[in-house]
């Protein structure tokens, strides 16, 4: 059964609406409780007969703006919530209905060079009607990084079988994995820049950091940061101390201002390291912080399948969760904002307490003990994001398999589909690829259904690969690597032709068949090669380039509407032949049932087609 999104939404939208008309009921009462607290207040002053229960009043109706003030907060964080509980109820309608334009772009992270890619083009992964876009937004930019790579680079088989079980045990968890996506929803407006800010900050060298002996570094004792963590030990105890004795009349000499004088040199000498220091771990803190709500929920509940489990543990450092060290770093940070929010007072307390010295001693145990893990935290959380992804895949397509990897040289599946097309449009054949020494020869008039063939094939290819479920009833394949040639286009940049474009995309098809990777089978999906060029030559090519694919051991399907090529060796001998074909209906118009029959095509519509759309022959 598919989760009901768009009642989900409907709910979500309910609730957001009563807590913001909430909201705006306790901001009204917090206006009039204002104004009266403020007559209140001048009224006691003006008229100081009698003032005491005036005061009483006072102070009860400025603690009642504070109760307000913190539970209008807590109501516009409730909608907020509600909000984008709705907002991920939505998109994950739109996916499953492939509303394209009410899902989020997906385009390809910078990082990755996809003109070089062996299939990511021709395969849409990334762009408008992707898998990438229907697959995501993942609820944070890490997550969404880490799904890009799983489709782009195919994971041995260990690691398959491990993020299929995960995404098992997460598919019906349908409310941590909407709650997990909210929360990433509420802290998408975090810069990347922000983040590698506080990754600097926190994985960069420690601040003088050294340990009082090798006992203490095998503890994890105290820090010492040199001279000044000494002095400023020594400066404090002196301070209070000799404060005491005055004040107590044991000496009659302030000597307690020597020591504080000293610290305030010494504060002086260190503001701008100091200062520094809470500016570049504010800087991304304020933003990382929006992930602790995130590390808590990916901490919440016990998971079971291996993967989660070791996913879970890797978000804590020190014996705590992540989310408690990101609570522990927000509160020094707190105490960090005494210099700006107490003004001159600031000065005082510092001069007293060394303040600014013990909060930044604080902050270094915290990047000592923490620091380091940070980076892995976002990974781990990303890891779980992706998953969660595939996971919401899998639960709104109960009737997809998970697919089997095994050894044999052969890709097979039944009632394979394209995955990004409806369930209402969809229609689905069995195929099989292989073994070694054969290759699937598909032809077919235009528009029948050979390159949806070939983006079938490998689309499900990487969903395997990247641990989901595929668009099939069942599908067995081998570990393997893709390598597709399929919209092959030229460039005015690189100086290439169509033709020249489409000899470079048959090259490194061939090398990676020649250079396969031990343990891996190289899958190739050809549609209509080297079409650019006269019969004759593109008839010797292709021959020429299937012998490469076929000593190589590789398997694979091309296209084609050239049906000599079937009748000439290496073909002859090694193609399985498929093919689509068209009806003529009886008002003259072609339809297409997609379906793949055995054998070889035997009409062409080119001609008709030219007819159809107006052009006279």
């Amino acid at each position: 059964m598919i989760v009901p999104y768009d009642a989900r939404a409907r709910d979500h939208g309910v609730r957001r609406d009563a807590e913001l008309k909430r909201s705006l009921l306790i901001s009204r009462a917090r206006l009039i409780v204002f104004l009266a607290a403020a007559a209140c207040v001048i009224w006691t002053f003006a008229h100081r007969a009698g003032w005491w229960p005036w005061a009483i009043l006072d102070a009860a109706l400025i603690l009642a703006f504070g109760v307000l003030v913190a539970w209008h907060a807590r109501v516009e964080q409730r909608a907020a919530w509600h909000q984008a509980l709705q907002t991920v109820s939505l998109r994950s309608a739109a996916r499953v209905e492939r509303r394209w334009d009410d899902l989020p772009q997906a385009e390809a992270p910078p990082s990755i060079d996809l003109a070089h890619h062996p299939y990511a083009i021709d395969l849409d992964l990334f762009g408008r009607a992707s898998l990438f876009q229907w697959l995501g937004p993942g609820a944070t930019a890490r997550g969404s990084w880490t799904l890009a790579n799983w489709l782009l680079t195919a994971a041995d088989r260990d690691i398959v079988v491990a993020r299929q079980a995960a995404v098992a045990e997460l598919a019906p968890m349908d409310d941590w994995r909407e709650q997990l996506g909210a929360h990433g929803e509420l802290a998408r407006d975090v810069r990347q820049a922000e983040i590698d800010s506080f990754l600097s900050w926190a994985e960069g060298p420690p601040w003088s950091v050294s340990f009082a002996n090798s006992a203490a570094r095998a503890h994890h004792a105290t820090i010492f940061l040199g001279v000044p963590y000494l002095a400023v030990l020594a400066l404090t105890a002196a301070i209070w101390i000799l404060l005491a004795l005055f004040l107590l009349d044991v000496t009659d000499a302030a000597f307690w201002l020597i020591p504080m004088v000293a610290g305030v040199v010494l504060s002086f000498a260190y503001a701008s390291r100091i200062y520094g220091a809470f500016n570049r771990a504010g800087a991304g803190q304020h933003a990382l912080s929006r992930y602790a709500a995130l590390f808590e929920h990916a901490t919440v509940g016990t998971l079971e399948s291996p993967l989660l489990k070791d996913l879970q543990s890797r978000l804590s450092a020190e014996g705590k969760s992540a989310s408690a060290c990101m609570r522990g770093l927000n509160r020094i940070l707190g105490f960090a904002e005494l210099r700006s929010s107490a003004g001159i007072f600031h000065f005082l307390f510092q001069a007293l307490t060394l303040w600014d010295f013990h909060v930044l001693f604080a902050l270094e145990r915290w990047r000592q003990a923490a620091g380091m893990h940070v980076r892995d935290w976002l990974e781990a959380v990303g890891e779980m994001d992706a998953l969660s992804s595939l996971a919401a895949a899998r639960r709104d397509n109960p009737g997809w398999a998970v697919p089997q990897l095994d050894d044999e040289r052969l890709l097979a599946a039944d009632a394979l589909g394209h995955p990004l097309i409806g369930d209402d449009r969809r229609i689905t054949n069995d195929v099989t690829v292989g073994p070694s020494g054969t290759i699937l020869l598909v032809t077919g008039s235009n528009m029948s259904g050979k390159s949806t063939l070939l983006r079938s094939i490998g689309l499900n290819i990487v969903l395997a690969h990247a641990g989901s479920c595929v668009c099939a009833r069942h599908m067995s394949l081998p570990d393997c690597d893709l390598q597709t040639s399929i919209r092959v286009t030229d460039s005015l940049e690189r100086g290439l032709s169509y033709f020249m474009a489409a000899l470079a995309r048959l090259k490194g098809v061939v090398d990676a068949a020649q250079h396969e990777r031990k343990d891996r089978v190289l899958v190739y999906l050809l549609d209509e090669i080297l079409q650019g060029t006269n019969s004759v030559e593109r008839s010797l090519a292709v021959r020429a380039v299937t012998r490469h694919l076929l000593a190589a051991r590789a398997i694979g399907a091309m296209t084609t509407h050239d049906l000599g090529l079937a009748e000439e060796e290496p073909l002859k001998s090694a193609a399985q032949l498929m093919h689509f074909s068209e009806t003529l209906e009886a008002d003259g118009s072609m339809g297409f049932d997609y379906l793949l029959k055995p054998g070889i095509a035997t009409s062409r519509n080119a001609l008709r087609l030219m007819q159809m759309i107006g052009i006279d022959l």
